[in-house]
């Protein structure tokens, strides 16, 4: 895994609170955040209602491009499980419940997806899988230890939440909440470790 320069910094107070300034200066992003959770409060908040978690998922599927192609099958795949509940209780098994959706006979899986509609309803006790995220867990994995997991474990959500907690606790960032280590994981992600397109 070859980064984008070599000087990747150390995780530090310093740097998560230099990237949260530099999402709340992203107005796009910022926007786009404000608007999901809007949509996700009020008549919204539940999934009793097949119709309003349709919206749910397109505008989550929209904004966060987890490549969706067809809603409906996913959608009633949340419907069915009944999730409020657990969703408050913060339930980690419930992500790879959700990302396991069959669809024209074929198994998919949307654990991205699934770990940022859980992340809407309860941001505080789901932190969001993404493909920056992984990148800079498995760089650190291999650069300071901070952790033993294999890369597999990165997509058994119980497993990658606790390895988001070990993390924290390794770099001393107990004083941010799980929403704050997305933001912070993301933007450092994409500085230090972007995609290929080329």
């Amino acid at each position: 895994m070859k980064s984008k320069n070599c000087n990747v910094p150390e995780p530090s107070t310093e740097q998560v609170l230099y990237y949260l300034d530099k999402w709340d200066n992203l107005e796009d992003y910022r926007i786009q955040e404000e608007a999901l959770d809007e949509l996700y409060a009020g008549d919204y908040s539940t999934n009793k209602d097949l119709k309003k978690i349709i919206i749910k998922c397109s505008a989550l599927n929209d904004f966060y491009s987890t490549n969706i192609f067809k809603i409906y099958p996913v959608a009633l795949r949340i419907l069915e499980l009944d999730i409020d509940e657990r969703l408050s209780k913060g339930d980690p098994i419930l992500v790879n419940e959700i990302a396991t959706v069959t669809i024209s006979n074929k198994t998919k899986n949307f654990y991205s997806f699934a770990s940022k509609y859980c992340s809407r309803h309860n941001k505080y006790e789901f932190p969001i899988y993404d493909s920056y995220v992984d990148k800079v867990l498995r760089y650190f994995r291999k650069k300071d230890k901070f952790a033993s997991f294999e890369n597999d474990d990165l997509k058994k959500y119980l497993r990658f939440k606790e390895v988001i907690l070990e993390f924290r606790k390794f770099y001393h960032l107990e004083q941010f909440n799980l929403k704050d280590l997305d933001k912070f994981l993301w933007l450092f992600g994409k500085d230090y470790f972007p995609k290929k397109y080329w």
